[in-house]
This record gives structure tokens, sequence and C-alpha cells, in this order.
């Protein structure tokens, strides 16, 4: 439910034209920030930053939100920065999980692939997840607010895995990892709910933390002793094979 007489993605507009009255002025995160303070301080700054992605043509992370045609309007010309989308000029925008891939084949080194794999598989791994919080625990679902997704969830220029809600409406950040969950991974998980406590959550909801591995590793059990708001999960994949009947497909 809009906080204001107009959504979100209306006020966004209005700001967008404000900032960038020439095609050629580019406008930074902490604009869009500043203009919503003075004009809609409701607003809160996870919000507007998931709407900068969700209105940068550019941006692979908009797919998680409900992006319309009518919203093609900025590119991001880095993680803070932003102009008015040229279609002239600029890649077509990306709407679907083929136009990310396309822009992905342009890479032919072979750490470059070896990433973007290990990238896939954590997407995939993430969708999942998404799609089936209860797995993790009842009651637990996905965070959505005016068409933006928990799905990489902007926190202060970094994005978190999945932002969800507890069945007694606190936050939960989920962070993923393919493969062994190191240590380090605390310092990581700590930040981003900081930054939602900080920025995002309203006074009387909590906020607290999943690491989901495929392995945890014995520090990061260590590490996490300390730390009660913090959850440990090890997750197993299973592999179904179904057989293509080929003559029937030669038969059509």
């Amino acid at each position: 439910m809009p906080i204001y007489d107009y959504p979100v993605r209306v006020l966004i507009r209005n700001m967008i034209f404000e900032l960038t009255p020439k095609p050629s002025l580019q406008f930074s995160k902490n604009d869009a920030r500043d203009w919503f303070a003075k004009n809609y301080p409701k607003i809160k700054e996870g919000t507007i930053d998931a709407h900068l992605v969700r209105f940068s043509t550019n941006a692979p992370s908009r797919l998680h939100h409900t992006v319309r045609d009518e919203e093609d309007l900025l590119f991001q010309i880095d993680g803070s920065h932003f102009r008015l989308y040229d279609p002239a000029t600029d890649p077509a925008p990306i709407h679907s999980k083929s136009d990310v891939l396309t822009a992905q084949e342009q890479f032919s080194e072979s750490d470059e692939v070896k990433r973007l794999s290990e990238f896939a598989y954590e997407s995939d791994l993430r969708d999942f997840l998404a799609k089936n919080l209860s797995h993790i625990e009842p009651g637990l679902t996905l965070y959505k607010d005016e068409g933006i997704s928990g799905i990489e969830f902007p926190v202060g220029g970094r994005f978190v895995d999945i932002l969800a809600l507890d069945s007694q409406g606190n936050f939960v950040v989920i962070e993923l990892k393919v493969s062994r969950g190191y240590d380090r991974v605390v310092g990581q998980l700590l930040r981003y709910m900081a930054w939602i406590e900080k920025h995002h959550a309203e006074p009387s909801q909590g906020v607290r933390g999943i690491i989901a591995a495929r392995e945890i590793s014995e520090d990061l059990k260590l590490a996490c002793s300390y730390m009660p708001q913090v959850s440990l999960y090890e997750y197993e994949l299973s592999v179904v094979l179904r057989k293509v009947d080929v003559e029937a497909i030669a038969s059509c």
C-alpha cells in the first residue's frame, strides 16, 4: 500500500525528469535520496535504491522486480550514477534472462566463464529458495513492496541474496554460498543486517540472518556460536533424470 497519494514508481518518474531536464545530465544515488528526503521523507532508502535498479535498463537485478515497458528510463553508469536511457545508442533494455545471457556471451576467458557458471548456479539456487522459503522456516515469505521484491535487494551499494519476512513480521537476511561457507561471510551478513535495521526496518521490526551453504566450515560454526541472531543451514541438491523419447520426436 503506497504511503503517499502516488506509488513510488510514479514519484520516481517525477524525480528523474526533475533531476535530468536534459539528456546529457546525470545524477547520483545520493541525489535521488536527497530528493525523496526533501519531498517524500517517509520513503526508505532501500525502496529508493530498488526502484533505481528497476528503472535502469542495463541492470540485471531489475528482473526480480515488476518492470513495465514505460519504466525503461535510466541507464546505470556505475553502481551509484545514472543518466537517461537513450534507445538510439544504448543496448536494448533487459526484460528477460535471455537478455542477460546475451550480454554474458561476450566473455570468453576461462576464468570468466567459470565465474559466470558459478553465478548462474547461485542464481538458480537463490530463485528456488525465494519460491520455497518455507523449506527453510515455516511462515518465512519473500519481502515485497510496491512491485519491489526481496531478491537481490540493494543495501548501500551491495545486494542481499534474499530479503524475507518471518511469521512475526521481522526481517530475515539470507546469504547464499554455492560451495563452502567460511567465517568471512559473517562480516558480510552483519553489514547487510545492520543496513536493513538502520535504513529499512521499522523500530518495532527485528532483523536476523541466515547463511546457507553446501558445507559450513568449522570456523564459521565457531564464529556464529557467539551470534544467536544468525542461523546456519547446509543444503543438498538432488537430480531427477527423465528419458527423452527421440523416436516420438522424429515422427512428428
